[in-house]
């Protein structure tokens, strides 16, 4: 008990109790998107980058209208039943310039993670093949190991990014990058989550303030509310806490940065309606810790998640095209208020 006790206090960083809602308002930042799956905030100017998944570019907000910034990912295909086009997927930026992001659009084995400068506002965009400073990786299959895609959650140390890998048939892994600033060594498998936690589908992913790997295993499309929330020693990778979250599908991960507290998106594939973004709340039942998911918004189908330094989140959302429409119904949204 003592052991279980002490490890609780190590990740205390990660919720903080109860706490009650706070009004919040939801604006539309951009609309017309093509299945959105990853968000980052560059330094400095604080322009909102998003991977527009299904058109294969990365675009950035300016001015309140989208520009385009890299263009020309292939696409794949994901999901059963509904099936989305899909491109480029993860971002994060590791400096003002240098944007990493992680591929979709290619097969299991084949995708990378792909380093670039980016150009300033105004300028031309870059070519997604051509202009990557650095492309590390794949993950190839090795022996009975299968080759690994779908590069979608990415989150950053000052010696590491770690990648979460979620191929259309693969058990998934968090993979890991050495780096020294902008030098990176390989992409290699560093936690096989299905193994420790015993649920498919590692996507969302953050580091808490004791620096550990949080992830959101999403489980099953097809099994309603088996979302799990890990924590991994980032020096071991072995699991350190796992925790029943009630959610369905797990897709962003992040701290706000004026109180600490974790907030999560569900995509709920099986129950679109029950999607959202939740703040993860700390919970002791009998004397065991739990957690206790609190819905903040209704999301349609919500895709991933940052924080600006003001306390406001970005959250991107594939959205539901309405009948007899065929325009895309993705979205850019920032809720204000938590």
């Amino acid at each position: 008990m003592k052991k279980l006790a002490g490890l609780a206090l190590g990740c205390a960083a990660w919720l903080a109790g109860t706490v009650a809602l706070a009004e919040v308002k939801t604006e539309v930042v951009l609309s017309g998107l093509s299945n959105p799956c990853g968000v980052a905030i560059q330094p400095e100017t604080g322009h909102v980058f998003v991977s527009d998944s299904g058109t294969g570019k990365v675009i950035r907000v300016v001015n309140g209208k989208a520009e385009d910034v890299i263009v020309g990912s292939p696409k794949d295909i994901y999901g059963k039943g509904p099936m989305y086009d899909i491109g480029p997927l993860g971002l994060i930026f590791l400096d003002k310039n240098t944007l990493v992001v992680g591929d979709g659009g290619f097969k299991d084995g084949e995708e990378y993670v792909r380093v670039y400068n980016v150009p300033e506002a105004g300028k031309a965009p870059l070519d997604f093949e051509k202009d990557a400073k650095e492309k590390i990786g794949p993950l190839a299959a090795d022996g009975e190991i299968k080759g690994e895609g779908n590069l979608y959650g990415l989150a950053a140390t000052p010696t590491a990014i770690y990648v979460t890998c979620n191929g259309d048939d693969t058990k998934g892994w968090v993979a890991k990058i050495e780096r020294n600033g902008t030098k990176f060594g390989k992409l290699e498998r560093s936690i096989a989550t299905k193994e420790q936690v015993e649920v498919d589908a590692p996507v969302a992913i953050t580091i808490n303030a004791e620096g550990q790997i949080v992830v959101g295993q999403m489980g099953e499309i097809n099994k309603p509310k088996d979302g799990l929330l890990t924590f991994y020693s980032a020096k071991t990778g072995k699991k350190l806490l796992n925790l029943e979250t009630g959610l369905f599908d797990i897709t962003g991960l992040g701290y706000a940065p004026k109180t600490g507290l974790l907030y999560a998106t569900d995509f709920a594939w099986m129950e679109p309606a029950e999607g959202g973004l939740f703040r993860l709340d700390r919970e002791s039942k009998g004397g065991t810790q739990s957690v206790k998911a609190t819905k903040i918004a209704k999301l349609d189908k919500p895709t991933s998640l940052v924080f600006a330094d003001d306390g406001s989140v970005y959250v991107t959302v594939i959205g539901t095209a309405k009948e007899g429409e065929t325009g895309k119904a993705g979205a850019l949204l920032k809720l204000s208020g938590l």
